[in-house]
C-alpha cells in the first residue's frame, strides 16, 4: 500500500540513494504539476517527501510548498531547515555543524570510506542520525568486504562510546538492526512513488534521475504500477526469508545488477549480512556496561553471508 510520495522539484534534485543523478540542467518542476502533485498525495492521505536542488527555489514555489505538512531532503549546500541533509562525500562535512532532529545522509564511494573513517567517527560524535549510502556497492570485491567488516569494527566502538556516555546516536548500518524486528526496506514501488517533474510517477527517483527512466503513470492518468507483486516482500525469493532487517534492498540497484526488481546481488546481500553481524556485535558489546534493550532478542549467530548460499534449508 502507498502511503509516501516524494516529489523532486527539479531535474537536478539531489540524490539521497545509491544512484548517481545524470541530469545537469535545472528543469523545475511546473507549479501547476507541484500543486497537482499535492492534491494527489492530499486525496490519497499520502505523506509528502520534497527534494530539493542545489539552488533557492523562487518564492511561489516555496509558497506552495508550504500549503501541506512535508519532509524536505535537501543538499548540505542548500540545508536550511531542512529533516534531511545529503552530504555528497566526508569532504563536505569537514565545516558541517550537525543540527538535533536532522537526519544527514552521506553518500560515499567505497575507497572514500575506507581512507575517511576518522572523519565518518566525527561526524557519530556529533550527529544525532546519519545514513552511510554506499555509491559503488556493485563493485565491492571479496578484498573489499573484509575492509568494509574493518570500517565497521572502528565505528562499532565509537558509537559504544557515545552510548557509554549517555548518547544515542543512530547509524543505519550498525545501529537500525539492534532496534528492528522486521524488514524495514526501501519500499519503492510498495509503499513509496515519486513524481518526477514531467508529472509522471516512478518507482523511485532513480527510475527518472539516472536515465534508466521507465514511468508508471502520470497525474492525468493515475499510478499503474505493472507486475506490482514483484515490488512487495512477500514476492521476493530470498529477502522474505532474511533477517538482515536495516537491508535497503534497493529495486533499482536490484534492477541494475540482476534485471529482477526483487532479487539483490551478491554484493548487496553480503554489504547487508557484514552490516547485520557488526549490529549483533555491538549490541553484546553495549550490554556488557548495563540493562539495553531489555526486551530485545540477542541477533543469532550465523554462518553465511550471502542468504543464497543457504536457500535450500530454506
Amino acid at each position: 500500500m502507498i502511503q509516501y510520495l516524494v516529489i523532486l522539484l527539479d531535474d537536478t534534485s539531489v540524490s539521497f540513494c545509491h544512484y548517481a543523478n545524470t541530469r545537469d540542467e535545472r528543469k523545475p518542476m511546473p507549479l501547476d504539476v507541484l500543486k497537482g502533485g499535492i492534491l494527489y498525495g492530499m486525496k490519497e492521505n499520502l505523506n509528502i517527501q520534497f527534494v530539493y536542488p542545489d539552488y533557492e527555489l523562487p518564492e511561489a514555489y516555496k509558497q506552495v510548498i508550504d500549503t501541506i505538512n512535508h519532509t524536505s531532503i535537501k543538499p548540505a549546500t542548500l540545508s536550511g531547515d531542512a529533516d534531511v541533509v545529503v552530504i555528497n562525500g566526508l569532504g563536505e562535512a569537514k565545516n558541517l555543524t550537525p543540527q538535533p532532529d536532522v537526519a544527514y545522509v552521506i553518500r560515499i564511494g567505497k575507497a572514500e570510506l575506507f581512507e575517511s573513517t576518522g572523519a565518518a567517527i566525527r561526524l557519530i560524535e556529533k550527529a544525532d542520525r546519519i545514513n552511510v549510502v554506499l555509491t559503488d556497492i556493485e563493485t565491492f570485491s571479496e578484498q573489499d568486504f573484509a575492509l568494509y567488516n574493518d570500517v565497521l569494527a572502528a565505528l562499532s566502538a565509537t558509537v559504544e562510546h557515545e552510548y557509554v556516555k549517555g548518547r544515542s546516536p543512530q547509524l543505519n548500518i550498525l545501529t537500525d538492526r539492534m532496534m528492528l524486528d522486521s524488514m524495514n526496506n526501501c519500499g519503492a514501488g510498495d509503499t513509496n512513488i515519486t513524481l518526477a517533474p514531467d508529472g509522471k510517477f516512478y518507482v523511485c527517483p532513480a527510475f527518472y534521475q539516472s536515465g534508466d527512466s521507465y514511468s508508471i503513470g502520470g497525474l492525468a492518468e493515475g499510478q499503474d504500477i505493472k507486475n506490482a507483486q514483484l515490488y512487495k516482500l512477500d514476492h521476493a525469493p530470498l529477502c522474505r526469508h532474511c533477517d538482515a532487517y536495516q537491508c535497503r534492498r534497493c529495486i533499482w540497484l536490484n534492477r541494475k545488477t540482476t534485471l529482477e526488481v526483487n532479487t539483490p546481488s551478491h554484493g548487496q546481500c553480503v554489504i547487508a549480512h557484514i552490516e547485520r553481524n557488526a549490529s549483533r556485535n555491538i549490541l553484546f558489546e553495549i550490554r556488557k556496561h548495563g540493562i539495553f534493550m531489555p526486551d530485545k532478542e540477542e541477533i543469532r549467530e550465523i554462518d553465511y553471508l550471502d542468504p543464497f548460499d543457504v536457500r535450500k534449508e530454506w
